[in-house]
């Protein structure tokens, strides 16, 4: 057996040692993945418990929201930017399209201000024609 062999073979055994109800089967995974060999793909899980009212939702034009989602990193930044210079405590964590809207995902419940800040950004964007966004709103 090949020192490459046997190192596998001790590595298998001290996770069997370290977990006794691992089936043979889940320790091949494990040493495969510690190995770098198997990896499961990332995907993002997400649980919500509550409604979603940490969401600010912008009604726009289907062509604005296709416009503005290209450059959503960029856009959480400037968002967050905002927000901070009226000295926010919300921060915007992802951008996605929902039935002619975009829905910005914020860490707590924006106020009025934070509301008007985000649509005077909007606005300004230079990718899109700011006479088609309405106001943004809260989930009802």
């Amino acid at each position: 057996m090949s020192s490459n062999g046997s190192n596998t073979a001790r590595k298998m055994l001290k996770i069997k040692k370290t977990f006794p109800s691992l089936q043979n089967k889940k320790i091949e995974l494990v040493q495969k993945i510690i190995n770098g060999k198997g990896k499961p793909k990332p995907h993002i899980n997400m649980t919500t418990k509550e409604p979603l009212c940490k969401q600010v939702i912008v009604p726009m034009s289907i062509d604005n929201t296709n416009k503005f989602i290209k450059e959503s990193s960029t856009h959480i930044t400037n968002t967050n930017r905002t927000l901070k210079n009226i000295k926010s405590d919300v921060i915007a964590d992802f951008i996605h399209i929902e039935n002619k809207s975009i829905v910005i995902s914020t860490n707590q419940v924006a106020s009025p201000l934070d509301l008007q800040s985000i649509k005077k950004y909007i606005k300004n964007t230079h990718c899109i024609e700011a006479d088609q966004i309405k106001s943004p709103r809260l989930p009802q």
